[in-house]
């Protein structure tokens, strides 16, 4: 790791601190998977977001061991309304785990969803909330992390969810190719992903959310 990125990574640590996150690093995603553990309790009641990242490091094989009650949205057979049971209870879970479209050295954690189930129980709902990204996560400030979801995350799931949007297409949202484009622009397809813009800045309840920052790229 070069010295620049340990001052990135020190400068992002110390600013979700300050925003009353708790940060921690791991260099692997082994080191991380082991953190993970101390950061839940057996029979607890987990959930988590779609996530490329926790199913990458291993973290997604840990919260759907026996150890804990996952409530699984992805099980065989399970109807809509029942998927959306799951969504309801994730509000009352011990746990909530997922990763981060974007991390910014300012401390604030940028997500963008469609369904937002995901970014609903960041927010609010789960006892704890614990995100895990890869260092690819890690940009300047919230200005290049609206970037990185139009260029890299939403295309990249667009693609691997099979949805017929223009960036799965284009490999880029279509609202930059516009002049003066706002935030918010892009296709009107049904199928788009990018629905709801969240920021999570300073936080009322101190360490709720856990942000692990591991040394290595995973996920979009």
């Amino acid at each position: 790791m070069t010295d620049e990125l340990k001052a990135r990574i020190d400068k992002t640590m110390q600013n979700l601190k300050r925003n009353k996150m708790e940060p921690y690093f791991c260099n692997t995603k082994e080191e991380a998977c082991e953190l993970v553990k101390t950061l839940i309790n057996k029979g607890d009641v987990i959930s988590s977001g779609g996530s490329v990242t926790l199913k990458e490091t291993g973290v997604y094989d840990i919260i759907t061991s026996s150890d804990y009650n996952y409530l699984d949205r992805s099980a065989p057979g399970i109807t809509r309304e029942q998927v959306e049971e799951v969504y309801r209870k994730t509000f009352t879970a011990d746990a909530f785990f997922t990763s981060t479209n974007a991390v910014t050295e300012n401390g604030e954690l940028y997500n963008v969803d469609g369904n937002s189930n995901r970014v609903a129980a960041i927010l609010y709902g789960p006892k704890s909330v614990v995100v895990v990204c890869g260092i690819n996560k890690l940009v300047k400030n919230i200005d290049e992390a609206i970037k990185r979801v139009k260029t890299v995350a939403a295309p990249q799931n667009t693609i691997r969810l099979n949805c017929d949007t223009y960036c799965a297409k284009e490999g880029s949202c279509v609202s930059l190719g516009k002049e003066n484009a706002e935030l918010c622009e892009g296709c009107h397809s049904d199928a788009r992903i990018c629905c709801n813009y969240v920021v999570c800045a300073q936080q009322r309840h101190v360490n709720r959310i856990k942000v692990i920052i591991i040394g290595e790229e995973y996920g979009y």
